[in-house]
């Protein structure tokens, strides 16, 4: 069994994996004002909460797109494993072949969920993320990571929205039952759930456009069930894509 972690903008994922097996995936508040300490007792009580005895993990694997919480999280979670953990980053093999124009610039948490993709389902492949930023990465017949678009997340479109409205206010991200609102928060909701939806559609129609062949599509991240369903193509939700990706690449660096 290997702990599995994710340094999202907003929230750190975290499980414990083995083979096909996840025991758990929790998400903690990501908190640059924390201490080592203060991620170490998070950490320890969400394993105790699962009843996760440290002595059966047998390492652990982080990816971060938080530079200035990585190394807390990296000490905090050797701090109560007592075993080392890796970091997705340069010098970790992954197996995976970027075409980007700097390879070097793909954010650890594409890299993961692309590995994981490739590893489970058929090329070509159209990966979404949807956390702070909505990522759509694409992955040709041969498995290359060739690129794909960061749009603004949809937690992260509905603050700015409110913060720059005065007479808007915040809402709960659930779909009103139709597209046409008859009042403000219905309006609201609509653009938030079946604008994102619509916008997915849009995207993976241009990609399959460009690319001059249909994909396999599959969607992660914290809040992919709140659009994904809405959205007309078929497209796989992997709640798990990110600790599977983890647990690929662990193996790879044993």
């Amino acid at each position: 069994m290997i702990l599995a972690i994710d340094i999202g903008n907003t929230n750190i994922v975290l499980g414990c994996v083995e083979g096909k097996k996840t025991y758990f995936i929790e998400r903690l508040s990501t908190d640059k004002a924390k201490t080592e300490l203060e991620y170490a007792v998070s950490l320890k009580n969400v394993l105790e909460l699962y009843e996760i005895p440290v002595e059966q993990i047998e390492g652990g694997i982080i990816s971060s797109v938080v530079p200035q919480v990585t190394e807390l999280c990296r000490s905090a979670a050797e701090k109560v494993i007592k075993k080392p953990v890796k970091v997705v980053g340069p010098g970790v093999k992954t197996g995976l072949n970027i075409k980007l124009d700097d390879p070097a610039t793909a954010g650890s948490d594409l890299v993961v969920v692309a590995v994981a993709a490739l590893n489970e389902y058929t090329c070509p492949q159209i990966v979404i993320d949807m956390g702070t930023a909505t990522t759509m990465s694409v992955l040709d017949q041969k498995g290359s990571f060739i690129g794909g678009v960061i749009l603004p997340g949809l937690r992260t479109s509905l603050d700015a929205l409110v913060s720059n409205a005065a007479q808007l206010s915040q809402t709960s991200l659930t779909a009103p039952k139709k597209v046409i609102g008859k009042n403000t928060l219905d309006c609201m909701k609509g653009g938030m759930i079946y604008g994102n939806a619509a916008s997915i559609d849009g995207m993976i129609e241009r990609m399959e456009e460009e690319l001059g062949c249909k994909c396999t599509i599959v969607a992660t991240g914290g809040l992919a069930k709140a659009v994904i369903p809405h959205c007309r193509h078929d497209i796989i939700i992997d709640e798990n894509l990110l600790l599977k990706g983890l647990q690929i690449i662990y193996e790879k660096n044993r």
